[in-house]
């Protein structure tokens, strides 16, 4: 898993990640600066994106992929990795799931193939908070708590038409947002290119809580801090 080494731990059979490895993952790699993501965050979890590229690199890319995130990981949970399969959970030392991917169709075990998948991908996932859940939030006149923002991955996958591709692009098709009293779920779709051709197509889910009604003000400021965040981080 060269490309991810850094990310992780490994002893006796099981991975762990620690907050730092799981932290500089969602700034250097997706892009990601979700403040639950941060060292100190009270509710910090390992990036839902980081289990999912880890599975890919282990155990290969399928045509079809489906991903459930069944639970936060905490940092320095001792997981399991599965063998290739068409069902592959990642499990505690306990058994307790905290993704289930399902794979059919066609097989690439080329690391250099995965590894430009996996860094477009995260790096689309990247954008979601100010891209896409922002002016979503605007349009359905509901917001996040500025002041504790939690937003949980829960479901992903995507469909290939064809492995014979060097590198992709994703791009956005469709974002929706559904809500109901203080929950609420951005559901987004996206396409998948290679050469300029269409290749796949994907969906990402990812559920809200703590809604309330929509502020500018209060939302504008929380794009200024997460602007800040982003150009203050130093990947050196």
């Amino acid at each position: 898993m060269m490309f991810l080494d850094e990310f992780f731990n490994q002893n006796d059979g099981l991975i762990s990640i620690n907050a730092e490895q799981a932290s500089y993952f969602a700034k250097a790699i997706a892009g990601d600066f979700n403040p639950i993501h941060d060292i100190d965050a009270k509710r910090f979890c390992v990036p839902g994106d980081l289990l999912f590229a880890l599975l890919l690199m282990q155990n290969g890319l399928r045509s079809q992929m489906d991903f459930r995130f069944a639970d936060m990981v905490a940092a320095n949970k001792a997981l399991r990795l599965p063998p290739a399969s068409d069902c592959m959970q990642i499990v505690d030392d306990n058994d307790k799931l905290f993704l289930q991917a399902d794979a059919r169709g066609e097989l690439s075990q080329s690391a250099s193939q995965i590894e430009q998948f996996i860094r477009r991908y995260v790096a689309f996932s990247g954008l979601n908070f100010v891209h896409i859940m922002m002016p979503l939030m605007r349009e359905q006149g509901v917001m996040i708590n500025a002041a504790r923002p939690l937003v949980i991955y829960e479901r992903m996958g995507f469909s290939l038409s064809t492995l014979a591709f060097d590198e992709v692009e994703l791009s956005l098709v469709d974002a929706r947002l559904s809500h109901e009293g203080k929950r609420g779920q951005v559901d987004i779709d996206f396409a998948i290119h290679a050469a300029g051709q269409l290749v796949g197509n994907g969906y990402k889910r990812l559920l809200l809580s703590g809604l309330r009604p929509f502020e500018e003000e209060s939302v504008a400021a929380m794009c200024d801090e997460y602007a800040r965040r982003a150009n203050q981080f130093n990947p050196s």
